[in-house]
């Protein structure tokens, strides 16, 4: 069996399939042009986020029988019509859960505390110390809107702050554990002080987040995307900013990446990172594993 690897990939990845009996060919600069030419020699295909598996690529590709994603989305794979050909694709969410969990949690209190804010004036040496008073995260309702990997992952990092976590998801019931309490959409938009999003990005879910959708809390809320750009409307955003609908919003992610609209970059009521959250070597070394794992198991 032979396994083309794009992009870069933790090593890991092409050691176990190796030591599994896989011919691995690891290209992390090939272009797409380049894939579509070369497919054809192999049975199986591992992208990330800059190769696009379109019908045209599964139709250049007689011999393929897998493809594996590294992370989660599955957005940049026509998963369908690579289904209908009989192939299969997989993912592994579980390798970056807790490293996007940590990243969101962290940017909800850097911004609710005014930490990056005070440190930018801080190393201009302007002392603001009363006007960067900030925002207990104790006693707070916090919504999850999504509770597959991510969001549980996010629930179980919010144990012991004190917090009363409330989740929906629209393609699950039955979830209520000992992290959070299922409730519906509803419920959130009355009763949540921050939101966390954790949403695969599909037709479905593209500006699930708009200018409707905000209107919708009873109260002003922190808003969190650490899952795809494409899920909110980026000025949607920023009109809930300036009319006070949202207290304040954590973006990992953006519509437009690497060059995020320029509305969004202007207001302070906002914590911003560029698609780090699964960014650390645990996750990526984790991810690589778990793929590795399940390619293994489906070819053998």
């Amino acid at each position: 069996m032979k396994i083309l690897i794009t992009e870069h990939i933790h090593e890991v990845l092409e050691q176990r399939l190796t030591a599994a009996g896989f011919v691995c060919t690891h290209l992390p600069k090939i272009t797409q042009t380049e894939v579509l030419q070369q497919i054809g020699e192999y049975n199986g295909l591992v992208v990330r986020s800059g190769i696009k598996v379109t019908k045209q690529l599964i139709d250049a590709a007689p011999n393929l029988k897998i493809i594996g994603r590294v992370g989660s989305g599955m957005e940049l794979i026509d998963v369908a019509y690579a289904q209908q050909r009989g192939i299969i694709c997989v993912n592994s969410p579980e390798g970056n859960r807790d490293s996007v969990a940590e990243h969101a949690l962290g940017m909800l209190l850097a911004l609710m505390h005014n930490i990056a804010k005070s440190h930018t004036e801080l190393k201009q040496r302007i002392w603001q110390r009363n006007l960067n008073a900030g925002v207990e995260l104790m006693g707070k309702t916090i919504g999850i809107i999504g509770y597959g990997n991510m969001g549980s992952a996010f629930a179980q990092r919010l144990i012991g702050l004190g917090v009363r976590v409330i989740a929906h998801d629209k393609y699950k019931i039955g979830f209520s554990d000992t992290l959070a309490q299922e409730v519906t959409l509803n419920t959130i938009f009355e009763q949540a002080d921050v939101v966390s999003l954790h949403l695969p990005l599909n037709p479905q879910t593209k500006h699930y987040i708009n200018e409707h959708f905000i209107t919708r809390f009873v109260k002003p809320v922190y808003l969190i995307n650490t899952s795809r750009g494409g899920i909110a409307d980026t000025m949607a955003i920023v009109k809930g900013l300036e009319n006070g609908k949202l207290l304040g919003a954590c973006l990992d992610v953006f519509e437009n990446e690497p060059t995020p609209n320029e509305a969004i970059l202007k207001h302070n009521k906002i914590s911003l990172t560029p698609h780090i959250g699964a960014a650390t070597n645990e996750a990526q070394e984790r991810i690589g594993v778990e793929l590795a794992e399940k390619i293994i198991d489906a070819l053998k």
